[in-house]
Formats: C-alpha cells, sequence, structure tokens
C-alpha cells in the first residue's frame, strides 16, 4: 500500500516576510517614474504650455521640495495605520498624482506634481523601516533589492516617455498619464501582500529626541549632501556635456546610462555593507570618485567624458544605497528606522532642493562650469566628512526608549 506524503503548510511567518519582499519590490518601481520622466518630456511642456523657463525650474525643483516637506508626517501616519496600509495609501495617492497631471493645464501639473511628491516621500519614509522591522539580520541585502527596483524603475520610464508619446501621437500628456498604469497594477498585486503581510504595529514612540542627537544630523546631512548632487546631475548633466561639445541626442543618451549604472552602484554597496560593521572607507572611497566623476565631465579631455559618466553613476548610486543602507544600520528598531529615515529624508532633501539652483546661479554668474564645479567638489568634501562620523559602528538611542533616557549613542 502506498502513502502519501502530506507536505507541510507554508510557515506564516515565511509567507508574511515573502508578502512585505512583494510589497517592497512593487512601491520601489513605482517611486522614480513620476520624477524622472519630466526631464525629457520638460521641452515639449514648456512649448506646449508657453511657460518659461521659471516654470520649468519650478517644476523640476517642486518634487525635491515635497519630498523634504512631506517625509516630516510619515512617522505619524505609520503610528496610526501601520507600514503596509501606509505604503498601499501611497500607491493610491501616486494614482490620484499621475491621473491629475494628464489633465494638461498648467494648474493639473503642479498640483499632480505635489500630490505625486507627497505620496513618493511619505513612501521613501516608511519603506526603511519596514525593512528593518521585517528583516532586521538582511537590512542592507534587502536595502540593495529596494535601491535597485528605485533606480531601474526611473531609469526605464526616463527612457521610454518619449517614444511613448511619439506613437500616441501626444506631445507629453499620455506618457505623464500612463505612468497611473503600473501604479495601479502595483496597488492591486499590493492589496493581496497587504492580507499575508505581518502587518506588525508599531510601538508607541517618540522621535523628538533624534532631533538633539549628533548621530542623527550626521546622517541627515549624509543623505542631504548625496541627493543635492544626485539632483544636480538629474537636472544639469545634458547641459554639462553639451558645453563640452557633445550632441544633444548623446547627452540625453548619457543621463540614461548614467541612471542605469546607478543602479549597479546601489545594489552594490549595500550587500558590502553586510560585510562592515564600519562603512567609513566606503565613505571615502565613493567621495573620491564622485570628485573624479564630477571634475572629468566639466573640465577633463574630452576622450574621458564617457568614462567619467560611467565612474560618476557607480559613485552616486551607491552613495544612494549606502544613505538608505545608514537608516537601518544607525537604528535599533524599526521605529527608530523611520524616525530616522524621517528626519535624514525631511531635512536632507530641503538641503538637496538648493543644489540645481545653486549650480544654475553659479553657471549663469560666471557663464562657465569652474565655480559650479568648486561647489560640486566642496558637497564631495562635506559627504566625505559626515560620511567619516556617520559611517561609526554606532546607533542612535531607540525613539521606543526614549522617556527612559540613555546615552546620545550605542555601539554596535
Amino acid at each position: 500500500m502506498s502513502t502519501r506524503v502530506q507536505q507541510a503548510p507554508a510557515s506564516p511567518v515565511g509567507t508574511a516576510v515573502a508578502a512585505t519582499l512583494v510589497l517592497v519590490v512593487l512601491v520601489a518601481l513605482a517611486l522614480r517614474p513620476p520624477f524622472t520622466a519630466v526631464a525629457p518630456l520638460l521641452e515639449q511642456i514648456q512649448q506646449d504650455l508657453g511657460v518659461s523657463n521659471t516654470f520649468g525650474g519650478v517644476l523640476t525643483t517642486l518634487p525635491v521640495v515635497c519630498l523634504g516637506v512631506f517625509a516630516f508626517v510619515a512617522p505619524k501616519l505609520r503610528q496610526r495605520f501601520g507600514d503596509e496600509k501606509v505604503l498601499v495609501g501611497c500607491l493610491i495617492v501616486l494614482l490620484i498624482g499621475n491621473s491629475l497631471r494628464a489633465l494638461g493645464s498648467i494648474w493639473t501639473l503642479l498640483a499632480g506634481t505635489v500630490v505625486v511628491g507627497a505620496g513618493i516621500a511619505v513612501a521613501n519614509v516608511a519603506l526603511p523601516g519596514l525593512i528593518k522591522r521585517d528583516f532586521p539580520h538582511k537590512v542592507p541585502v534587502i536595502t540593495a533589492v529596494y535601491t535597485m527596483c528605485l533606480t531601474l524603475g526611473g531609469a526605464i520610464a526616463a527612457s521610454v516617455v518619449v517614444p511613448l508619446g511619439a506613437a500616441l501621437s501626444s506631445a507629453w500628456r499620455a506618457p505623464l498619464g500612463i505612468l497611473a498604469v503600473p501604479v495601479l497594477l502595483a496597488l492591486v498585486i499590493s492589496l493581496f501582500a497587504l492580507r499575508r503581510s505581518s502587518g506588525a504595529p508599531p510601538q508607541p514612540s517618540s522621535g523628538g529626541r533624534l532631533w538633539r542627537n549628533p548621530l542623527a544630523w550626521q546622517v541627515t546631512v549624509f543623505m542631504g549632501v548625496q541627493s543635492a548632487m544626485a539632483y544636480v546631475t538629474f537636472g544639469w548633466l545634458p547641459t554639462m556635456l553639451q558645453s563640452r561639445g557633445m550632441s544633444a541626442g548623446l547627452a540625453g543618451l548619457a543621463l540614461g546610462i548614467q541612471a542605469a549604472v546607478q543602479a549597479v552602484g546601489s545594489m552594490s554597496v549595500p550587500v558590502l555593507c553586510h560585510r562592515l560593521r564600519d562603512q567609513r572607507l566606503i565613505a571615502v572611497v565613493l567621495a573620491v570618485l564622485l570628485m573624479l566623476g564630477f571634475t572629468g565631465i566639466l573640465v577633463g579631455p574630452t576622450a574621458g567624458l564617457w568614462p567619467s559618466v560611467v565612474v560618476l553613476g557607480l559613485a552616486q548610486g551607491a552613495a544612494f544605497g549606502l544613505a538608505l543602507t545608514l537608516f537601518g544600520l544607525r537604528s535599533p528598531d524599526s521605529d527608530t528606522t523611520t524616525a530616522l529615515s524621517g528626519m535624514a529624508q525631511g531635512g536632507g532633501y530641503l538641503i538637496a532642493a538648493a543644489g540645481p539652483l545653486l549650480i544654475g546661479l553659479l553657471h549663469d554668474v560666471t557663464g562657465g562650469w569652474i565655480a559650479p564645479l568648486v561647489l560640486l567638489l566642496g558637497c564631495s568634501t562635506i559627504w566625505l566628512c559626515t560620511g567619516l562620523l556617520a559611517g561609526r559602528p554606532v546607533q542612535v538611542p531607540s525613539v521606543i526608549d526614549a522617556q527612559r533616557g540613555g546615552d546620545l549613542t550605542t555601539p554596535l
């Protein structure tokens, strides 16, 4: 007589963790396209709406300001609704914002940009806390997956919106509207993932103490300066390359390649962090690569432009991955990770908003790229110094234990 071997049922814990990973991947893929899709379409938007370069500057700077402003509300929303519900809510907000922008008027374009900025800001803050909660011993590895999906989503969107517009005979409205389709798909799948996720409720906490913590401020400046240099690249790299003699088409291609290469860097450094308790050496190497990349693009030999673009892409992707990984590594629990993420991204993106504006101002005043290069090298130096501080193997105190006092930093 044959006997039937029954398979053991799937572990509820394993199913919940898998559902969390699905949620992280889907949300990450949806966060960058609303921002990266605008730059390739900016000229068509300005021509179609009859707006000035100043409006174009507002349209590209507004999302960064939103990332900073709305990041501060994310920890409170997480406390009230929990991680998963907040992230699903962010997808709903993104769906509304993308739809608003596709309506085509100046005011719906601006309003939609604010709405998508709010959704992305809250999701940016909530995701590191969710990763810390469900993957406490694999924070660098899961962060690598998260940053890779962020970068790939943005790179794909930037590369397809112009061909989509040409195929649909729509300069910019249809391409921006189509961005709502993958968000809708992610929302539907995430609702199923939500039913199987652990949904562990956050504990009562207070993140106000972090604002008096030196390490938290070091992580904030580290995030902010990195973001400032990244948004300078997003906004000014094609112009920089064209000033060196590259055609507009090749300069756009270079931006796409730089964004794609970032995925490699953003995935590699968090994995390396998994093997190292101290991240200071990583920060030093990346700061040097950032300096070499900017210098090669702005004043180096023309034969070295493409290698400089690749070096800059690798360094910026890795710097972004390192900044996000520090949220989890410098926090003892998921509640503190979310609080630190909110502080670092809120303050950091407000710092970053000044980057593209200052570069443009210096370029207009001086008529060249030497002064902007000096500013970028100075930013790289500041980032290096804060990396030497934020990269130490210590942690901020838990916000859950804020009422009980404790040390300002805790060794790992």
